[in-house]
């Protein structure tokens, strides 16, 4: 791997994949370890390769090779140490910031737009290097169905109970 200075990789409209923000065991997954997946363009891809970025790619569903296998990059969500990535969830309800114990909503969230910004972690360990992405900042906005917005709730209303006057 080149000796040099990798600059952080925005990605907008990114496409999630294997979101795992809880951090629970699974088949490809110890416990603890908060994670996702982004799926990438392939011109992306091959530019973040050449950086030195650990590219995967997920292998053709069509058995026929009509299909390219999809380029993706593993993304770290790390609160165990150093600076807590930023994550900023959007709904009609407005902005929330969601730390370590409330990240878990983005695994069912449905979600409409993802801006996110991957820090590199370059690494070199018995002769094996590359890049591992860490998530640095993420700005997802909800995709919510019409009953979600019929009753979001005014800001101003939100601690008032049902039998204050208004």
């Amino acid at each position: 791997m080149p000796d040099r200075h990798i600059a952080n990789r925005t990605i907008e409209n990114a496409q999630l994949i294997f979101k795992n923000f809880e951090g629970k065991e699974r088949e490809f997954n110890s416990a603890g370890d908060r994670n996702f997946g982004i799926r990438l363009d392939p011109k992306l891809a091959e530019e973040m390769k050449a950086e030195g970025w650990n590219i995967k790619y997920l292998k053709p569903r069509t058995a026929d090779g009509d299909e390219e296998p999809q380029p993706w990059i593993k993304v770290t969500v790390n609160y165990k140490k150093g600076r807590p990535p930023r994550v900023v969830m959007m709904s009609s309800k407005g902005r929330q910031d969601l730390g370590a114990d409330e990240v878990s909503v983005l695994d069912w969230a449905d979600l409409k737009e993802v801006d996110v910004v991957l820090n590199p972690y370059p690494w070199d360990v018995n002769g094996n290097s590359g890049v591992k992405a860490y998530l640095k900042t993420i700005f997802v906005k909800l995709n919510e169905d019409d009953l979600e917005l019929k009753y979001a709730m005014d800001d101003a209303l939100a601690g008032q109970s049902p039998n204050e006057d208004g």
